[in-house]
């Protein structure tokens, strides 16, 4: 359904960059991978400019995981959060995270489902928000960039063979995506289990 909704917003903004570029953004908060391989489908078309797409991803993906670490950040002056996690163990936490943050940062925006609770806690540990934010673009522009060109070679190549079939093959690619990101995350929890031995 919502796949279908932003193919449908993205088509129909067409031609008017301010309308393409708030409809890239609102498809990040909603699954960001998603609207990146959308964009990229809609640059192989020609529906959408590069520099639009591609501005419109990071953008949108950037305020999000700001968004994430404010919503931490928040929670930590909540009594019942101060509570739940005594202020030793925050500055241990804070400490840990602080001296890891750029590897933290970059192993969540690669592993699905890890970018909430990782970029949350940061802000929730108070760790420094101009350090988190370096860490965030830096690991976006990796992330995005690599997941869009390939999403945009691959839905050229789909473009040219597929025909009108090419959203089946880019649903195809999502889910492939989807699970490869579940098995890293498995492969790396197996990793910090044994290393803990």
């Amino acid at each position: 359904m919502l796949w279908s909704d932003l193919t449908t917003m993205l088509a129909s903004a067409a031609g008017n960059p301010l309308l393409e570029v708030t409809t890239i953004i609102i498809g990040t908060f909603i699954l960001e991978d998603a609207a990146t391989l959308l964009a990229a489908m809609q640059v192989a078309s020609g529906a959408v400019s590069l520099p639009v797409a591609l501005g419109a991803l990071y953008a949108g993906i950037i305020l999000g995981d700001l968004g994430l670490y404010g919503l931490g950040r928040l929670s930590a002056r909540h009594p019942w959060a101060q509570r739940l996690v005594p202020r030793a163990r925050r500055d241990i936490g804070q400490d840990w995270v602080t001296q890891r943050l750029i590897w933290v940062v970059l192993v969540s925006r690669f592993t699905p489902g890890l970018r909430l609770p990782t970029y949350t806690s940061c802000g929730f540990l108070r760790v420094s928000f101009w350090r988190f934010a370096l860490a965030a673009m830096v690991a976006t522009l990796a992330w995005t960039t690599l997941l869009f060109f390939v999403s945009l070679k691959l839905g050229a190549l789909m473009l040219h063979y597929l025909g009108p079939y090419r959203w089946v093959g880019m649903a195809v690619l999502l889910v492939v995506l989807i699970l490869a990101g579940r098995m890293a995350a498995r492969w790396q929890t197996q990793r910090m289990g044994k290393d803990g031995e």
